[in-house]
């Protein structure tokens, strides 16, 4: 179905309402029907090792939904119910979404950071009260089981702890070495509430059609922390109707059965299993994940776009921070295949997006989602025009108000007028957003529109712009990073009175971390150790600060709150004058405003540079910039 613009929104959502759509109740009569359609088409396809023909595990839709059932009746018989917790602790592998599956048919998925610590893993195990933990047996090059081992001590709801062995993926003679190279586990005896058991001996106990009533009715079946680096995470809950929304979304604007598409994203996020899994589900398309950890797998990004060629790719699903590793890259294979690029969880610089269309002939789509609003919100429309640095059109019932707060309430903004972006769709679970009950209080407007604390605008054509973000979050790669977590850190340090954390631009993550701080009176430290001091006191490398500068009075509200846009205007500038430098332009930027529809610009004097070469350089980052007047 074409989808080129508004119009076509207003046309799909004119010729019914979403409720008196012909589609299934829960996640297992979606998946039954696909398997039951393209019983023989390929679904999901692993390859531990990145290599164009290394070895790889492909499973056909019927084969997926026997293994799915298998660890559903597994769970079940675990004691798991319509409203207990599976957790998986888990890089991509086939057996990851197996789990997920069979997990959110038998009771309520639970899919869990790897990269976490093990205290913000058992926090989230705590939370959702988990019972069943599937996770890796120890493994060479991964540190996972020994988190888990940690983390479960600490949780004790969880009963059973199923382990996935990824020597199963190797070929001789590596698989033989593995025995022999696994790293040493601590006492498991010690975890006198919980027993290890081999995931792949359980699971085969069971048969491939489901011994128990599947649920009857819409239910939360998964659930889903934010962010990557925000302290304790929060946990957002996702019903069956959210799931196959999102499904039916990728079903009728990009996907159908022929399609092949690469998904090196982890399964612990909503993007890869809400907006690429729950499409392909819906679809038949074909799902290929290379390695366990996607992207940041050994030679993935080297060996790319040979995998393109080796699997006949259609659609390539991606984050900036990946095209930008991509386009280091020549382009040495046959992707002839590929029809459209996706990408998402961060703003993609306009000199990125050209580069890559450039360099392969692929046009990007990007698209806006969020964990509370079971992922997806808006897209630049695959048929039509697509506006760069704009997160398109909302989808067809996906309603999106900018709203802004005045005496009598909420009150929505005019056409490019800035306000918070709120959303209301199948996908968003008013009331009940997040699993602990206080943190839904003042999430919603209208007791119906969950608000994203993103700020944004629509334009005349109605595309949607982020200009901000009220929640005051470092996003860096799409991950989240809490700026009170470096802040804390810093004001541990007998020498700081004063600290503010801020995202820097990056070229390659769209921002990073970076801090400010302002000395005790008296007190000496130098910048270098400042950092030094954050690499063991900030626990989260990627929360770690890459700057450091100390000001004599960092800038301050009249009630003493440190005043973050000036430090925000400050980076910017060090970050973009020392850019221009590298690359021998005079430019400068001499200032920063606060523009109301774009945020924060970056104004300079050209000092005889020409605007293609400075766009060459600060098209690479997220924020504009313009000649000062």
């Amino acid at each position: 179905m074409a989808f080129v613009g508004k119009e076509d929104k207003a046309r799909i959502e004119s010729e019914m309402a979403w409720e008196d759509r012909d589609l299934p109740v829960t996640f297992h009569q979606l998946l039954s029907r696909t398997a039951n359609r393209f019983p023989d088409h390929k679904a999901i396809s692993f390859q531990l090792m990145s290599g164009p023909t290394d070895k790889a595990e492909t499973l056909s839709w019927a084969e997926l939904l026997g293994q799915v059932n298998q660890a559903a009746n597994l769970f079940r018989s675990m004691g798991v119910g319509e409203k207990d917790v599976v957790a998986y602790v888990l890089p991509n592998c086939n057996e990851t979404l197996v789990t997920m599956m069979g997990g959110a048919i038998a009771g309520i998925v639970n899919p869990i950071n790897p990269l976490l610590e093990p205290e913000q893993i058992a926090a989230i195990l705590r939370e959702t009260r988990a019972k069943v933990v599937v996770t890796l047996k120890s493994f060479p090059k991964t540190d996972v089981a020994q988190k888990v081992e940690e983390a479960v001590r600490h949780a004790p709801s969880v009963n059973t702890i199923l382990e996935i062995d990824l020597n199963r993926y190797l070929t001789p003679p590596k698989s033989w070495l593995v025995p022999f190279l696994r790293p040493k586990m601590g006492d498991k005896e010690h975890l006198a509430h919980a027993d290890y058991k081999s995931f792949h001996t359980e699971i085969a106990k069971h048969p491939t059609t489901l011994t128990f009533e599947d649920s009857k009715e819409d239910r939360v079946a998964c659930y889903f922390h934010t962010g990557g680096t925000t302290g304790m995470p929060k946990v957002a809950q996702h019903k069956y109707s959210g799931l196959i929304y999102n499904g039916w979304l990728g079903n009728t604007l990009l996907f159908d059965e022929n399609d092949v598409i690469m998904c090196p994203l982890p399964m612990f996020h909503v993007f890869a299993v809400h907006v690429i899994v729950m499409a392909a589900v819906s679809s038949g398309a074909h799902v290929i994940f290379p390695t366990p950890a996607g992207y940041r797998g050994d030679g993935v990004f080297d060996n790319f776009w040979k995998l393109i060629e080796r699997w006949k790719v259609t659609f390539i699903i991606t984050v900036p921070t990946a095209i930008s590793a991509k386009m280091q890259r020549p382009v040495n294979a046959d992707i002839s295949s590929v029809k459209t690029a996706f990408s998402g969880s961060a703003p993609l610089p306009v000199e990125l997006f050209r580069r890559f269309e450039e360099a392969t002939g692929v046009t990007i789509v990007e698209g806006y989602g969020l964990t509370e609003a079971t992922c997806l919100v808006s897209c630049n429309p695959v048929d039509g025009e697509k506006k760069i640095g704009s997160i398109g059109i909302p989808f067809p019932y996906t309603d999106v108000k900018i709203l802004r707060d005045g005496p009598d309430g909420p009150t929505e903004c005019s056409e490019d007028e800035v306000g918070e972006i709120c959303v209301s769709n199948p996908g968003v679970f008013p009331g009940n957003t997040y699993t602990e009950a206080d943190k839904n209080t003042n999430l919603y407007h209208f007791e119906k529109y969950l608000r994203t604390g993103d700020l944004g605008r629509f334009d005349s054509d109605g595309y949607l712009w982020i200009t901000g973000r009220a929640k005051d979050l470092i996003i860096r790669g799409g991950h989240n990073i809490d700026p009170a977590e470096i802040e804390e850190a810093l004001l541990g340090h007998e020498a700081v009175a004063f600290a503010g954390a801020i995202g820097q631009p990056d070229a390659h993550a769209g921002e990073v971390p970076c801090a400010f701080v302002e000395l005790v009176e008296g007190a000496s430290v130098t910048e270098e150790a400042l950092i030094e001091y954050c690499k063991v006191h900030v626990h989260e490398r990627a929360a770690q600060p890459k700057h450091m500068t100390i000001l004599s009075e960092l800038p301050k509200t009249a009630v003493g709150k440190v005043f973050k846009p000036e430090l925000r205007k400050q980076a910017i500038t060090r970050i973009y004058n020392g850019a221009l430098e590298k690359a021998g332009l005079a430019a400068r930027v001499v200032s920063v405003v606060d523009d109301k529809k774009r945020g924060l610009v970056a104004q300079l004097d050209a000092n005889g540079s020409s605007e293609d070469d400075v766009s060459k350089v600060l098209g690479t980052f997220t924020r504009p910039w313009e000649w000062a007047d």
